[in-house]
């Protein structure tokens, strides 16, 4: 599946009331050995920043994620940060207050913008592993 089309899959997830974590999750469900099932159970807690605007966006974590699977016994650490990297640059930040503008009221990225960019960074991530 190509990048565009695996953006457009992680946003209908969205649309269909997955959290962005699932979203993201769901969409690589051919790319992993797990059900789209289990990838939407392991990501249920993740959405709204990591469980109520505090933390991690939720797209990111779901990013990091599939760099785990993908990644089995390899250190990672490398790429997590520059995922993270890239994942707030092209965002702005990376907690999803911030990105909400929760305290600002200035959105710096829509969900959908952060799901398709999460979406990106782990499209790198299989394309490397092919």
């Amino acid at each position: 599946m190509e990048t565009t089309e695996r953006r457009q899959q992680a946003i209908e997830y969205k649309h269909a009331g997955y959290n962005c974590c699932q979203a993201v999750l769901c969409a690589f469900a051919d790319k992993t050995p797990y059900t789209e099932e289990q990838l939407c159970s392991l990501g249920a807690a993740f959405g709204v920043g990591m469980g109520g605007m505090e933390g991690t966006c939720g797209a990111l974590i779901g990013a990091l994620m599939l760099l785990g699977i993908a990644s089995e016994d390899r250190p990672m650490m490398r790429e997590a940060r520059s995922m993270h990297r890239s994942f707030t640059e092209t965002c702005g930040a990376s907690l999803c207050r911030d990105l909400k503008g929760r305290d600002t009221g200035i959105v710096l990225c829509t969900c959908d913008d952060c799901v398709r960019c999460a979406t990106d960074l782990a499209q790198q991530i299989c394309d490397k592993e092919n």
